[in-house]
């Protein structure tokens, strides 16, 4: 890695909890009020196709207020990606690191495997079999 790479990561590692909790918090705001604006997913705007991770803003936002019915109607990781953010942001509050000890990378190939999964069931039901397996937006 580059010098000015390592220097950007430590800079990174240096806002220790902030990123974390500044997630949370926009998300639990974006929870609380779903009108406010935000980023469109490319490749569903581009071929029409979702991608595994349309809706997970919103179900994930949903999740931070106590919304889970709308949730997982949304996208059934949001809950656990709130739970996640909610542990990232104690922890991160907690020892001031960024990234947790306990987090390797096979447990973040794991949980991308199962989202591709997911997806693919979601691609099957709606484009296969025709029933609506994504919300109408």
């Amino acid at each position: 890695m580059s010098t000015a790479g390592r220097r950007w990561i430590r800079r990174l590692e240096r806002c220790g909890p902030l990123l974390p909790l500044g997630v949370t918090g926009l998300l639990v705001l974006k929870g609380l009020h779903p009108g406010l604006p935000g980023f469109s997913c490319p490749l569903r705007a581009l071929t029409g196709i979702p991608c595994p991770t349309c809706y997970l803003t919103r179900a994930t936002a949903a999740s931070l207020v106590g919304r889970f019915g709308d949730a997982v109607a949304l996208h059934a990781f949001g809950p656990v990606l709130a739970a996640g953010l909610l542990i990232w942001s104690l922890q991160a509050l907690g020892t001031g690191r960024l990234v947790p000890r306990f987090l390797r990378g096979r447990h973040l190939v794991g949980l991308g495997l199962l989202l591709l999964l997911y997806w693919a069931g979601r691609m099957g039901l709606t484009y296969g079999i025709g029933l609506q397996a994504f919300p109408l937006s």
